[in-house]
């Protein structure tokens, strides 16, 4: 799929889950975590991902390696921002991070965050950043 495409999916994506959580009840005036997924079999791309999503001014984690079902070895990071659910921001987020990917061959898995709203109480949101790491990346 060339890069055009996958932008213009992402794009479309970005609106559904925007949406969806709106929908749901999610806070519009909240800051939310903003997790994006990049992915790689070769951890050296990753890395040089990494690095270019740092200087775009996303915090990046630490790699992860995770075992597939088929027994290989893939590995993965978010590029982490803090901010409003506002379309304009996710979008240019997404190109540049497409942009990146494409750049350091790499896979970039789109972008996922929490629901905030008032009907979540502070205890189960603690409770939920206790939980213990599944490995795989949210």
């Amino acid at each position: 799929m060339s890069i055009e495409s996958q932008l213009k999916a992402q794009l479309a994506e970005n609106r559904d889950i925007v949406q969806s959580l709106f929908d749901d009840g999610s806070d519009p005036d909240a800051e939310y975590v903003i997790e994006h997924h990049f992915s790689s079999t070769n951890f050296d791309r990753l890395e040089k991902a990494a690095v270019d999503a740092f200087k775009l001014g996303f915090e990046v984690n630490d790699a992860e390696e995770m075992d597939l079902e088929d027994g290989s070895i893939i590995f993965c990071f978010d590029a982490v921002a803090h901010h409003k659910l506002d379309i304009a921001l996710l979008d240019k987020a997404s190109e540049q991070l497409l942009q990146l990917a494409n750049k350091q061959k790499v896979d970039y898995d789109g972008w996922g965050t929490y629901y905030v709203g008032d009907d979540m109480d502070d205890e189960d949101y603690e409770d939920d950043e206790e939980e213990e790491d599944d490995g795989f990346p949210h």
